[in-house]
């Protein structure tokens, strides 16, 4: 793990973009959530563009922003927004019942499912990766959530992980895989800096408690 996270900090160290590769980024990451909103939402491209120049990323956030919020946004009259957000909603659902069935294929527990702050389409990514119970995810590092960098032959290297793509930063898998180790039994109570109790030790010691 101390060899891990020492690559992921030399990644870091180099991770920095250029103007030009910054701009490349962002024109990549508009394009994919154009075309994200034209397949999920069944709406035109210059419809699309407008919701991801207005910064969304995901159909989960089109679904749950504010209605008024939505229909606030320049272009966008109260009766497009609502159909647009009714669409979004609509699709999701559809999406959850698909991920709920691969769940139980998988035999993901119940009870991780039930876990605060997890998603269906995490619990498939999970299950997929072999992290099929509560005590499973509890013995997980952060990077194997988010995935982990190091450098070879001078070049940076990113390794995905589990839930990569599904907007989960380190904070996130930080808070999932302390609150597996509360319902697991290995901690007593969440830690006020998760971040530092994973750095402390990510391995379980022989009585069982991290």
């Amino acid at each position: 793990q101390n060899v891990r996270l020492a690559s992921q900090l030399t990644g870091w160290q180099i991770d920095i973009l250029t103007e030009a590769e910054e701009s490349d980024r962002r024109q990549t990451q508009f394009r994919a959530r154009t075309e994200l909103f034209m397949n999920a939402l069944s709406v035109d491209e210059t419809l699309a563009q407008l919701l991801a120049s207005e910064g969304f990323g995901s159909v989960e956030e089109v679904a749950y922003v504010p209605a008024d919020d939505l229909a606030s946004i320049d272009g966008l009259d109260a009766d497009t927004a609502r159909e647009v957000q009714e669409r979004a909603q609509s699709f999701l659902d559809q999406q959850n019942q698909m991920y709920e069935t691969r769940r139980q294929e998988l035999g993901v527990e119940d009870a991780l499912a039930e876990l605060d702050g997890i998603t269906p389409q995490m619990l498939v990514a999970l299950g997929e990766n072999g992290v099929k119970s509560m005590e499973d995810l509890a013995d997980c590092a952060t990077d194997d959530l988010t995935g982990w960098s190091e450098v070879v032959n001078g070049e940076r290297r990113k390794h995905p992980g589990f839930l990569d793509g599904m907007q989960v930063d380190e904070a996130i898998a930080n808070s999932l895989i302390m609150r597996a180790r509360l319902a697991a039994g290995w901690i007593d109570s969440l830690p006020e800096d998760p971040i530092e109790d994973l750095v402390a030790g990510d391995e379980p010691v022989e009585d069982g408690t991290p």
